[in-house]
């Protein structure tokens, strides 16, 4: 299939797009179906591609689209079902959303995306219709799906429900629970620096929703750790028109802020709590 240059009115992915899987040497060697790129640069560190879709089991591909700082060893991997490569390419497009490479505006097809990253189609649309129902994307009947385009407005109000539902949680529980559970978050904090640091908006996308998860199920409320994350995964898509990604410079900032409210908890000021929180909100993008 030839991969022409496509526009918002294209049904697949632009020729300079870079949504693309990596395979592993030896898999290239041994296949005669090698995909014909890879994601641009060093980005997010190693992917891999998923092997063909198949009706009952499937070798899963190495850690498809989530960015790692190392492969892992290399070793026998179990048969796994196909819903572990629908995941797989799930994730893939989240971190795709999230570093821009899925462009808002833009009309992707899942055929020509299934043979980016090595697969069917049938995984990748799986995969678009469950970010369809999280509101990434829009169908569009027999052509494919387009990403929702976001703007300014959408991205306070999304900090607006946040704060609504986490500052009088994170107020109750900087006054409840005890400095030495707040301790035990302290790597977590300081994972998102290192994440910051790399300059990779998805790898820290990851480590910043991690931190903010595990603050939250200290609530004990399973139903709210839920609907924040969703809340939250959605106010990490970038804005239509708007820089791809943030800066190193302001990713760190963001992080900082973390190690600002664990200490906040730590201390049981609940005032501060507030105003760190809604800070932290007001200026996620």
């Amino acid at each position: 299939m030839k991969q022409g240059a496509q526009g918002s009115a294209g049904t697949g992915i632009p020729q300079d797009d870079p949504v693309r899987a990596r395979v592993p040497a030896q898999q290239r060697a041994a296949s005669s179906q090698q995909l014909d790129g890879e994601l641009d640069g060093e980005r997010c560190g190693p992917r891999g591609a998923a092997r063909g879709e198949h009706t009952h089991s499937e070798t899963p591909s190495p850690a498809l689209g989530f960015p790692r700082p190392a492969c892992p060893p290399a070793h026998p991997r179990p048969v796994v079902q196909r819903a572990s490569v629908r995941g797989q390419i799930l994730d893939a497009l989240r971190t795709a959303l999230v570093s821009g490479e899925l462009r808002p505006g833009v009309l992707y097809s899942a055929p020509v995306l299934g043979e980016r990253f090595g697969v069917s189609a049938t995984p990748v649309r799986e995969a678009m219709q469950q970010l369809a129902m999280e509101g990434a994307v829009e169908v569009v009947p027999n052509r494919g799906f387009r990403v929702v385009e976001r703007g300014a407005r959408e991205l306070a109000e999304l900090a607006e429900v946040r704060a609504l539902i986490e500052v009088p949680v994170m107020q109750r529980l900087a006054r409840t629970v005890p400095a030495e559970r707040w301790a035990e978050l302290r790597p977590l904090a300081e994972a998102t620096v290192r994440a910051a640091g790399s300059g990779c908006r998805a790898t820290y996308a990851d480590a910043d929703r991690v931190f903010h998860r595990a603050l939250l199920a200290l609530a004990g409320n399973e139903q709210l750790v839920a609907i924040a994350e969703d809340l939250h995964r959605r106010a990490q898509w970038p804005l239509v028109g708007g820089p791809a990604s943030r800066g190193r410079a302001d990713l760190l900032a963001d992080a900082a802020e973390h190690v600002a409210l664990l200490d906040a908890l730590c201390a049981g000021e609940p005032e501060a709590v507030q105003a760190l929180v809604r800070k932290h909100f007001a200026g996620a993008a």
